[in-house]
């Protein structure tokens, strides 16, 4: 089916109600606590906190990865330490999903500092919030902060 603009059906963007003050269901403080856990964690935390399915981006790779593959890329202990979040941005399109962006500034394992700018999407699942997308864009600039 093709939809046109003169259907009456159709709503442009501006007729759809959105509210500036719409209540985030999520504690920011809950989600910064997974992205952390995402950031330090093992596997095992990977698996008890992705999503069935994540959508991935980094420079590297772009891919739909499942909970099993995505938990097999957090082996390695103190992947990173020093980190910090500088929250830029929260929404939550719907009632059981959230979208979040932030500045990170971490140390990798050698000593390497680094900086991106990510953005996470959680799904709300009967057993909590799960990641289901999660994107980083290196700062290569700001590494040395």
């Amino acid at each position: 089916m093709r939809w046109t603009t003169d259907d009456p059906a159709f709503m442009r963007m501006e007729d759809i109600p959105m509210s500036d003050s719409k209540r985030i269901t999520a504690g920011k403080a809950e989600l910064l606590e997974l992205e952390k856990g995402f950031w330090t964690g093992d596997a095992a935390y990977y698996a008890a906190n992705a999503d069935t399915e994540c959508l991935v981006a980094f420079p590297q790779m772009a891919q739909a990865m499942d909970n099993a593959d995505l938990a097999k890329t957090a082996t390695k202990p103190n992947r990173w330490r020093d980190l910090d979040i500088e929250l830029k941005g929260i929404i939550e399109p719907g009632s059981d999903i959230v979208m979040l962006t932030y500045e990170a500034h971490a140390t990798r394992e050698n000593g390497e500092p680094y900086a991106a700018l990510v953005s996470t999407g959680y799904v709300h699942r009967v057993n909590g919030w799960k990641m289901m997308f999660h994107s980083q864009t290196p700062l290569e600039a700001a590494a040395g902060k």
